[in-house]
């Protein structure tokens, strides 16, 4: 057949056999056919069979997550208390009951922590802003977007734990899976393939779009709502450019959809949080339009900070693009969170230095430090919020989620100051 690759060995295969080349001799074996979509199916329900083994071993009931009660120091802490006050109220039998277990230690659940915030807005001294931080006539809802063009930046992680912060701390949350892998809505306990729930393309779609209201589920945090992923999001990257040829032309504001959507359940919660897709397509582009914030994660790697100057450059053109199509995006604030930090990697250090000399405004303060209990938390598809402390090395576990809080209460200050509140 003319084919000569001395050493060399190439295959590919036909609907009929399985042609084999060798060294400088030609040989043809019929074998089998090979389904190589047929595999792969395989492969996938059973990867999925087995996750969803995992997941009811481990949330029993009916493999829907539930969540641990709260330590005394720790509600303390979310609800911007001493614990010494908190300890006062029960003693006083103010307040709903904790559950105390051997040595007096007491626990709160997160709705018992909602209820302690009710009574100290109608009986504490203090601006009832601080207890129960709903937003006000006149406070616009906070649309954050969690963006970066590259994975392994800890996106997700931080979406995670942004929107589960924020509701520990009070605040009525929608966290938003925009990715179609899904891993947001793994985290909080959806497996997309098997529990067929729909996603925001069901709501965004350009024909029989559904209420947006008919995706919301709940979580297993009391002030936490989330619309999850699926698959079906990656249609919208299809329809879109089809759209935008259409008689009716819809498709040229593709931009305006996923605000119209959330605008119409903005009453009902104070902060969005957007987790986006890593790439720039027509889910990224809507998403950012409709948020008043955008948070940019990025690990401090030479080729991380290379490619989020390519996404910026790119970012910035085609966000030119749409506002000269009748986009407006006015972002509150803008910035940059360093993810898996090592404060003691030399190059990082000097990487994280480099960035601020550039932009020193828009980086946050605190960066969130790379930890084994993320990991390891993530290992049971739980977050840092989730977990038992006890069941980690309490140092590690308490570096982690004191680096999680000083990043998470820093967005929150951003958010109420652009409510005015600060």
């Amino acid at each position: 057949m003319g084919i000569a690759h001395t050493g060399a060995r190439l295959a590919y295969w036909s609907n009929m056999a399985l042609f084999s080349y060798s060294g400088d001799k030609a040989e043809m074996a019929f074998l089998p056919s090979f389904e190589f979509d047929d595999k792969i199916l395989a492969q996938g329900a059973e990867i999925s069979r087995k996750l969803d083994q995992l997941r009811v071993e481990k949330f029993p009931t009916e493999g829907q997550k539930t969540l641990r009660r709260f330590s005394m120091a720790e509600v303390a802490h979310y609800l911007g208390i001493s614990p010494n006050n908190l300890k006062r109220l029960h003693l006083e039998k103010k307040g709903p009951e904790p559950f105390v277990v051997a040595g007096g230690r007491r626990f709160y659940s997160a709705e018992q922590m909602t209820e302690l915030r009710d009574y100290l807005d109608k009986h504490g001294r203090s601006d009832s802003k601080k207890y129960v931080p709903y937003r006000k006539p006149g406070e616009k809802l906070q649309v954050i977007a969690v963006v970066n063009f590259k994975g392994g930046s800890g996106k997700t992680t931080t979406t995670a734990h942004l929107a589960q912060h924020l509701a520990l701390t009070g605040h009525r949350v929608l966290t938003v899976d925009l990715d179609p892998q899904a891993s947001l809505s793994a985290l909080h306990g959806f497996q997309p393939e098997l529990d067929k729930n729909p996603s925001l393309y069901n709501s965004i779609r350009y024909e029989d779009a559904a209420p947006v209201e008919d995706v919301i589920r709940k979580t297993n945090f009391p002030l936490l709502d989330i619309i999850p992923a699926n698959l079906e999001l990656q249609e919208y990257e299809y329809e879109t450019p089809l759209a935008m040829q259409s008689p009716s032309q819809e498709g040229k504001r593709f931009f305006t959809r996923i605000a119209k959507a959330l605008d119409s359940v903005s009453d009902r919660y104070d902060v969005v949080v957007i987790d986006c897709p890593p790439q720039l397509g027509y889910l990224t582009l809507s998403a950012l339009s409709a948020s008043t914030s955008v948070l940019i994660t990025v690990h401090p790697q030479m080729l991380d900070l290379m490619s989020m100057s390519q996404f910026l450059l790119m970012l910035g053109n085609i966000m030119q693009s749409i506002k000269k199509a009748g986009a407006q995006v006015q972002l509150d604030w803008l910035r940059y969170l360093i993810t898996r930090y090592e404060p003691t990697d030399i190059p990082q250090a000097q990487m994280v230095g480099f960035m601020q000399s550039m932009l020193a405004e828009e980086i946050l303060k605190n960066p969130m430090l790379k930890s084994t209990a993320i990991s390891d938390a993530g290992l049971t598809k739980q977050t840092l919020y989730e977990v038992e402390r006890s069941n980690f090395n309490r140092d590690t576990y308490d570096r982690a989620i004191d680096s999680m809080d000083a990043v998470n209460f820093e967005i929150q200050g951003l958010i109420h100051q652009a409510w005015g509140r600060l």
